[in-house]
């Protein structure tokens, strides 16, 4: 990683790059293949499911093996080593307890007049999951996707993974037993958004789609959104980390390559206020990185997406953050008091040196769903109040429509919408017949004072 002090035209033409960084469906250049392949399976269904699962996954298989039967997870679970299986209840168990505490809630009032006025909050019917399986599958992708999902009440939760992936590994089936998955299906890939959008002869059509997957998922999602809802458009992973000497450097290089090792997209910054600690991560970084597997992916992401920032204060630093909007904030810092409040942008943030961001992607509770390439400004991270709809309700009774329908008759005339106003002046007028007025209400409609 090349090193940007503070103050330098360099460092802040670096950050400029990081801040408008591009994120990962920008770079596909197939989106007329995805709307090709969406297009086929909404007009050919099963049939063109099949055909693509053949031709881009290399598995042949028929619309009746396409669904995979609860006796099939319930088995996967039995079958589990019991270490993988204690861990994934246990991550359930507090992602559950953590989700549950996000649950919106319905309300109601009564103004002075009598109206009755509500919010009410309603699951979403039926909710599809996509369970990715391009370099890894992740088990932990299933349970942090369907927890808030089924934790909100959902009705139906259908589940799409590609079919090579989840014949391998076990655990994903296990996850989607024990988080609750209604249904899976052994399809992915675009074809699988495109289903899980328009429904086939086999597949049911969804209501809103979530769950990461690669640059055509990604570009499928955002092809079908306004169809059904989609979570967010995710880019390449990210981590920020802001140091001041006060943790083991070694660990902070472990986190930088935890993320590095995702793909080659990934981006690893390391902001630190002192130079001589700066450079022992990044040396560290460098031994790491020859040890294990990672290395040819990781190293890419480092070279190309990596930054060190050296800066003068905490303050810079948790403002260059802020620029940033990472996906991952971790605070690495002897003192973490008054740094929370100052923190306005970022998916997921762990204070002090024990809370790597590892911790975050699997059992801590909080959901890894996070917002991606600087959308943490506006985006949240997936929670159990993306599962649920709203409705305003209002039951007005007839003092409110005395009250309120001259003045929306005068907007309504206003914005020269005229029907809006007479709809209004008819119920006014039998209002006013069938409710005399007042003697106070006569003074007041002739220009009296009230007495």
């Amino acid at each position: 990683m090349k090193v940007f002090r503070f103050g330098t035209a360099e460092f802040e033409q670096a950050l400029q790059r990081v801040v408008n960084r591009i994120s990962a469906d920008e770079l596909n250049p197939a989106e007329d293949v995805v709307r090709e392949i969406i297009a086929g399976v909404r007009q050919r269904g099963d049939a063109a499911l099949i055909e693509y699962t053949q031709k881009l996954d290399g598995v042949r298989i028929s619309p009746a093996d396409l669904e995979l039967s609860q006796d099939r997870m319930g088995q996967a679970l039995a079958d589990l080593e019991p270490e993988t299986r204690h861990a994934l209840q246990v991550a359930h168990d507090r992602i559950r307890v953590f989700h549950q505490r996000q649950l919106p809630r319905s309300w109601e009032m009564r103004d002075q007049e009598g109206n009755r006025l509500g919010h009410k909050i309603i699951p979403i019917d039926r909710v599809g999951v996509y369970i990715p399986g391009g370099k890894a599958a992740y088990p932990s992708t299933v349970l942090m996707n369907v927890v808030p999902a089924r934790t909100a009440g959902v009705g139906e939760i259908i589940a799409v993974t590609p079919p090579g992936r989840v014949r391998e590994n076990r655990a994903i089936l296990a996850a989607a037993r024990i988080s609750g998955v209604d249904r899976i299906f052994q399809v992915g890939g675009a074809q699988a958004i495109a289903a899980l959008a328009y429904g086939t002869e086999t597949i049911p059509r969804v209501d809103k789609i979530v769950g990461p997957g690669n640059l055509f998922v990604t570009m499928a999602k955002r092809q079908v959104f306004g169809t059904v809802d989609i979570d967010m458009i995710a880019g390449p992973s990210e981590i920020l980390i802001i140091a001041d000497g006060s943790t083991d450097a070694g660990h902070l290089a472990a986190d930088l390559l935890a993320q590095a090792e995702h793909d080659e997209h990934a981006v690893p910054i390391l902001v630190a206020t002192s130079e001589a600690f700066l450079r022992s991560v990044l040396a560290s970084l460098e031994r790491q990185l020859a040890e294990g597997p990672w290395e040819q992916v990781a190293r890419q992401s480092i070279l190309h997406h990596g930054k060190a920032f050296l800066v003068r204060t905490i303050d810079e630093a948790v403002e260059l953050a802020n620029r940033i909007a990472p996906e991952h904030l971790e605070v690495a810092l002897k003192k973490t008091e008054g740094v929370l409040e100052k923190i306005r942008h970022a998916g997921s943030i762990f204070l002090g040196p024990y809370s790597a961001e590892t911790l975050g992607d699997y059992v801590a509770g909080p959901n890894h769903v996070l917002p991606t390439s600087g959308t943490a400004r506006f985006f949240s991270p997936l929670g159990t109040y993306d599962f649920v709809k709203r409705s305003n309700y209002l039951e007005i009774s007839e003092s409110g429509l005395l009250q309120l329908g001259p003045l929306a008759v005068h907007l309504a005339r206003t914005e020269g919408l005229l029907a809006h106003a007479r709809t209004l002046e008819l119920r006014l007028q039998d209002a006013r017949c069938s409710s005399p007025a007042s003697p106070e209400q006569e003074i007041n409609q002739q220009g009296g004072e009230k007495p």
